[in-house]
């Protein structure tokens, strides 16, 4: 053939192509492309909250009969039902999809009941589909209540020889309920699970508002739904990023495991992990353990084991080393290892065949609006067989009312069409009065149609004996009332989301339970101290560095000279070395002997018995180990400007260096603290007091000698500031033992200052005329005798001003406390030993004092229970005689002036 005969028929098919844009058509490909992946695969429907897998697994196990009150099938059996009607994308997308949702660890509800190894949390994958059996759960058959009754629209399948649904009858928001993620073409969503029960109260909240014509915002529907609700339980840590996703859709969840610790007979601690992060494997957690403590990251770990069981439940256990502080090692395993674990919250869904991100409120405002769709359209269904069934009804009527006759034409008539035709024509009627009423008159004069007709010639003779005839009668009365509740519905809205609230309440009562994972509020998201008694505690904290609360109503109030009765339960070495009386509510600033001010909530600090020992202080606060607490100052107004900016911190350490900067430089925590004041070498910080600046100060040392100046000649300085002198600390041996800090026009306080040995007084400031007993001075100087040291009375420990309703808890080095009431102690002058306030063993000396406002009745000597211990032997105990100012050594000190420039010593 020629080549110009082969031109005319290759312009012919020149013309069939048509010439697209490139870049035009691949757009358009892919765009129909992820549009198929988004809408029929990676993402959930708002509605029922199921990806189309989901939906036709669940589908196929119920056209299969698989019901829970059912025998299993084989998963295989599920697997090949499903791949072949519904879903042609293999029968592994489909097996994985039926074991997830037999998996207690991965489905908050599970959906399907599966029998056999269908993996663990250890990370162990299941068997073989050929192995396991499986069937629906309830909550499964719940969800597909009413498929049956037009509630939902119906598709062709793949090859348009079945019909599936496009979308279950939901009745639970099992999106909300279950969550989902999955990854689409450009977007992806992962949505967390949320306690059943919660989640159906939010939505029968918003019923309640929607219904009677208010709205509701999601501030308040988080009152229902609180947060996410793992199946693997665990620790929802801080909530700022949960509150972002609830009102947005889009935020972040921390989650951590549960630990405890637990000592063994050995004295060793060692942490035991119980709950873990969702989606953590056990085994994965223990190797990451391992190897952190292999490589030296984390310190302190000895040995971790999986100690897991299906019967015990999960156990990880982490030995810890002798030295090991448990808190700070659960620290680090938040830190370094899956213990600790967020998840992006990203809740998009497709919403009317659009993918769309979704809050708290529109997650549950599509469900119920769905759920108005399902009860009309279902009611709508009901209402057409209800009347289907009433037309046979009152057909059977008309049959019984003119029975005769239609017997006589059935016997007359040579074949059933005929029959059929002579009935209809025949103009049979009602006669019955009640049921004529019931339909009225217009209805009930209609005859026999031909679908009565032929219903009437399939009635069996049975139903034409008395009973059964008032059966009929019964049945017509009984659908005729639901024709009208049902009409009665398809037009009243408010009674629709009754239903609506009704069966939702239905699931909760059925389905619902108790929140697995708990809640905890970081420090600047809610404020608990209304969830927490405001009461008196007494802080301890012992010379090792134990510390805890314990309600003061525990420290029983005794007579003075009392042997008291245990207070801390420490070991041989330790002895209380600090008592302190705050409440709850109060923000209690630490200071250190380095000069370093850490910040805790009282009710932050473990609270325990009287007799117990406390916890390690480096567990609650970041302390070096060669640094110990020496003050604490309790805060009830930190959060009032006015109050920080009118109030100062007064410092005062060993060898007589006192300091006072505002109370403004300390409102700002940090969790590894501030330095508060420079510390010289060879020095420590004492005591630490608040102050308006109009007060009065008062040091004593160990030596006996007491120093009394106004507030006003210590200027305020920064936090990194030394300090200026107080009193003169000449002696090595001497040192400052306490501060007081107060009002001294208030005649009502006087000086309490206590011995080692257990001797104490009470001293007025001023004498009756108005004499000063304690004279104002410069500070820096000697000062003056506050008390007689003797060998038996032994040097001075402490000093306070306290009030006649105030009591003194006493603590000795031996962990013995006592309790009396300040009044008991009787004024003396300055220059006395004092008196007997507890009777020490041998050996024992004071270790704090402390006083505590409310004073509680007397007990009588005899009334006091003492527990004795190992290291101490109980007596009986004795009345003792005061030691009055005429018994005290006849020995004096002159008073001394001592100023900043000049200081003389009579």
């Amino acid at each position: 053939m020629s080549e110009e005969n082969k031109l005319p028929d290759q312009t012919e098919d020149f013309d069939r192509i048509i010439p697209v844009n490139i870049e035009e058509e691949m757009k358009s490909a892919y765009i129909d492309y992820s549009m198929s992946v988004i809408v029929g695969r990676a993402l959930p429907d708002v509605r029922d909250g199921f990806k189309p897998v989901h939906r036709r697994v669940l589908f196929g196990m119920h056209e299969l009969g698989n019901n829970s009150n059912k025998p299993y099938k084989k998963s295989a059996r599920i697997v090949g039902e499903v791949m072949g009607k519904y879903h042609p994308h293999g029968d592994s997308s489909i097996y994985d999809t039926l074991v997830r949702m037999a998996q207690e660890f991965t489905m908050r509800y599970p959906l399907a009941d599966g029998q056999g190894n269908f993996g663990t949390q250890d990370g162990d994958p299941p068997a073989a589909m050929r192995y396991t059996e499986v069937r629906l759960q309830k909550l499964s058959e719940f969800i597909l209540n009413d498929i049956e009754k037009d509630t939902v629209d119906f598709q062709l399948n793949f090859d348009d020889s079945l019909q599936e649904p496009t979308v279950l009858p939901s009745r639970v928001p099992q999106l909300l309920v279950n969550g989902s993620s999955g990854i689409a073409v450009g977007m992806a969503t992962n949505m967390m699970p949320h306690n059943l029960s919660e989640s159906i109260d939010g939505c029968i909240a918003y019923i309640d508002a929607v219904s009677e014509g208010n709205d509701i915002e999601v501030d308040e529907l988080m009152k229902h739904v609180k947060a996410p609700d793992f199946p693997t339980g665990g620790i929802i840590y801080g909530m700022e990023g949960v509150v972002q996703a609830m009102k947005t859709g889009r935020g972040r969840v921390v989650v951590r495991g549960k630990c405890h610790v637990e000592t063994k007979e050995s004295g060793r601690e060692k942490i035991v992990i119980t709950e873990v992060p969702y989606q953590v494997s056990l085994d994965a957690l223990t190797d990451k353990i391992g190897q952190l403590a292999t490589n030296k990251v984390i310190e302190g770990i000895a040995y971790v084991n999986n100690e897991t069981s299906k019967r015990g439940g999960i156990r990880i256990v982490v030995e810890l080393k002798r030295d090991a502080v448990a808190n700070v090692i659960i620290n680090q395993l938040y830190k370094y290892s899956e213990l600790q674990t967020s998840f992006g919250i990203n809740n998009v869904a497709i919403v009317r065949g659009r993918p769309k991100t979704l809050n708290l409120k529109d997650l549950i405002s599509e469900f119920i609006a769905f759920r108005m769709e399902v009860i009309i359209r279902r009611s709508q269904f009901e209402l057409r067989k209800a009347r289907e069934r009433a037309h046979l009804l009152r057909g059977f009527l008309i049959a019984l009312d003119n029975l005769d006759q239609v017997i006589s034409i059935i016997r007359n008539s040579p074949n059933p069409e005929i029959a059929k035709e002579n009935l209809i024509n025949a103009n049979l009627t009602l006669k019955t009065d009640h049921i004529i009423q019931l339909l009225g008159p217009e209805e009930a004069g209609h005859p026999i149609d031909e679908v009565q007709a032929k219903a009437i010639l399939e009635l069996r003779l049975q139903r034409l004996t008395g009973l059964e005839r008032d059966k009929i009668r019964d049945e017509f009365a009984d659908i005729m009332k639901t024709i009208a509740y049902l009409n009665d519905l398809l037009t009243d809205e408010k009674k629709r989301y009754g239903v609506i609230r009704h069966e939702l309440q239905e699931a909760k009562d059925r389905f619902g339970d108790e929140r697995k994972s708990s809640i905890e509020y970081l420090a600047d998201e809610i404020s608990i101290e209304d969830l927490i008694e405001d009461e008196d505690v007494v802080i301890t904290i012992s010379n090792l560095g134990y510390i805890k609360r314990t309600s003061a109503t525990e420290y029983r109030q005794q007579k003075r000279g009392g042997r008291g009765g245990k207070g801390a339960a420490t070991r041989q070495e330790d002895y209380v070395d600090k008592l302190f009386v705050a409440s709850n509510h109060d923000m209690m600033l630490f200071f250190t002997e380095k000069g370093r001010c850490y910040w805790l909530k009282v009710y932050e600090i473990p609270q325990g018995e009287k007799n117990t020992k406390g916890r390690a202080i480096q567990n609650l606060i970041q302390i070096p180990g060669d640094d110990k607490i020496r003050a604490i100052v309790n805060i009830k107004k930190v959060n009032r400007q006015e109050y920080l900016q009118n109030h100062f911190i007064l410092l005062c350490t060993k060898k007589g260096i006192i300091k006072k900067t505002r109370l403004e430089d300390f409102s700002r925590p940090r969790a590894n603290g501030v330095n508060a004041i420079t510390i010289n070498d060879g020095d420590e910080l004492l005591d630490a007091k608040i102050t308006d600046g109009n007060n009065e100060i008062m040091l004593a040392v160990r030596s006996g000698r007491a120093i009394r100046f106004h507030e006003s000649k210590v200027r305020p300085t920064g936090r990194g500031a030394i300090g200026v002198a107080g009193i003169e600390v000449d002696d090595k041996d001497d040192a400052v033992v306490g501060m007081i800090c107060v009002p001294f026009e208030n005649k009502e306080i006087t000086v309490l200052v206590v011995s080692e040995r257990g001797y104490g007084k009470r001293t007025k400031i001023t004498d009756e005329e108005g004499n000063d007993i304690y004279r104002v001075t410069n500070r820096g100087g000697k000062g003056v005798k506050t008390i007689n040291v003797t060998d038996k009375v032994g040097k001075l420990v402490g000093i306070l001003d306290v009030k006649q309703t105030e009591d003194l808890i006493i603590t000795c080095k031996s962990g013995i406390t006592i309790r009396t009431a300040v009044s008991s102690i009787k004024e003396s002058g300055r220059n006395t030993q004092g008196v007997i306030l507890i009777k020490l063993n041998e050996n024992d000396e004071i270790a704090a004092i402390s006083k505590i406002d409310e004073q509680e009745e007397a007990m009588n000597e005899d009334e006091i229970n003492i527990e004795p211990t190992e290291e101490i032997s109980v007596e009986t105990v004795e009345g003792l005689a005061d030691v009055s100012s005429e018994d005290a050594p006849d020995e004096d000190m002159d008073e001394d002036t001592g100023g900043e420039e000049e200081m003389q010593e009579d």
